[in-house]
């Protein structure tokens, strides 16, 4: 077989778009055609990808292609390749469950809802599954699904290293001289990341160890409800000055918050894999995080977990990261090594071990 077609609800930037072309190169490689299809394509990525609705008629299918959907939101993409006879695969990256949003986006539950619902209907359907976490991989085995292996997300961790922002780099320096930590957490606003805990932490490690220092919470906001209640929550606790919440920022503006951060911490109760993990390890910088979800396992030991959000204890493990080399240099170091199993190299040869023993092969 020769040809594996990538669908997926958005061709856009961040995790699930980067894995998506790394994906179409490794295949391409590999001598085995391969085109990205989606419902929405963002305006950077109008030549990466092709309209879902192409497949079949413009661009005509074949009946040995295997069609893969990238699956982290519910989309009509899905309803669209439960009609289709090729053979099909699913790679699950999870979905936020629907009752962390409820009571602040309860727009958003329905499609949450919807996404759930396709996700245990595609169970019949899907000929093999890939999970890029065991997280994941139990959430596809409770629906139904049997054939499933772990793969780990395909990531270009080097391309953090070709480009930084000097202007960000620049003042984030300023900021540094005038004395302080710089704590670092990247991800959506969104309630289930909790960057309401982060903002308490903070609160008690200025109080305690270092009334100097700074939060940066760098990511778009899912929930503008939940956005407007963190700068409220930050101004009631007196420390609106000390939390800084950038927005979506762009990839150079990203490396230069990692190289300025002195510990990434995450409160997050829900992460299919968290790719923010792998960008902190990669630029040196030692963790703090929740216990939850997938993040243990991502981690593998690579930071401090904590099995409490008691604002408490994440101060004081963020003061033995931030005042002790020794502690530092052993979770950086851990770090690197755990990068080693996310290696482009390795994620490829595994992801393309699976699809050879489902029968894709190329010419190379």
């Amino acid at each position: 077989m020769g040809a594996c077609h990538q669908f997926v609800p958005a061709l856009e930037p961040g995790a699930v778009g980067q894995h998506t072309l790394e994906i179409q190169r490794t295949l391409r490689g590999a001598g085995i055609d391969s085109e990205v299809f989606a419902h929405i394509i963002d305006p950077s990525m109008v030549h990466r990808g092709r309209a879902f609705t192409e497949y079949g008629s413009s661009f005509p299918g074949r009946r040995d292609d295997c069609l893969m959907y990238q699956f982290a939101i519910g989309s009509i993409v899905a309803s669209f390749l439960r009609s289709r006879p090729e053979r099909k695969a699913l790679n699950h990256h999870n979905i936020t469950p629907p009752e962390m949003l409820a009571a602040w986006e309860p727009a958003m539950v329905p499609g949450l809802r919807w996404g759930n619902r396709q996700l245990l209907e595609l169970a019949a359907s899907v000929d093999f599954a890939l999970a890029d976490s065991r997280f994941n991989r139990n959430d596809l085995w409770a629906l139904g699904y049997r054939d499933i292996e772990v793969v780990p997300i395909l990531l270009d961790l080097d391309g953090f290293d070709r480009e930084v922002d000097r202007d960000t780099q620049q003042r984030l320096e300023r900021d540094r001289a005038q004395g302080g930590a710089d704590l670092l957490f990247v991800g959506r606003i969104v309630p289930n990341k909790c960057q309401h805990d982060l903002i308490k932490a903070l609160v008690v490690y200025r109080r305690t160890f270092d009334p100097q220092a700074r939060l940066r919470l760098v990511g778009g906001a899912t929930s503008d409800e939940y956005l407007r209640v963190l700068r409220e929550y930050a101004a009631a606790l007196g420390v609106a000055d000390a939390v800084d919440l950038t927005g979506p920022v762009s990839a150079g503006a990203l490396g230069a918050y990692y190289r300025s951060a002195d510990v990434f911490v995450s409160a997050s109760e829900h992460e299919g894999f968290c790719v923010p993990l792998l960008e902190a390890m990669h630029h040196g910088v030692p963790i703090v995080a929740f216990a939850a979800a997938a993040v243990p396992e991502t981690l593998a030991g690579a930071g401090v977990l904590l099995d409490s959000k008691s604002p408490a204890m994440f101060a004081a493990a963020i003061h033995q990261v931030v005042s002790d080399p020794g502690t530092r240099r052993a979770i950086v170091d851990a770090g690197r090594l755990r990068l080693r199993d996310f290696d482009l190299e390795t994620t490829r040869a595994r992801f393309l071990e699976v699809l050879a023993a489902h029968g894709i092969t190329g010419t190379r």
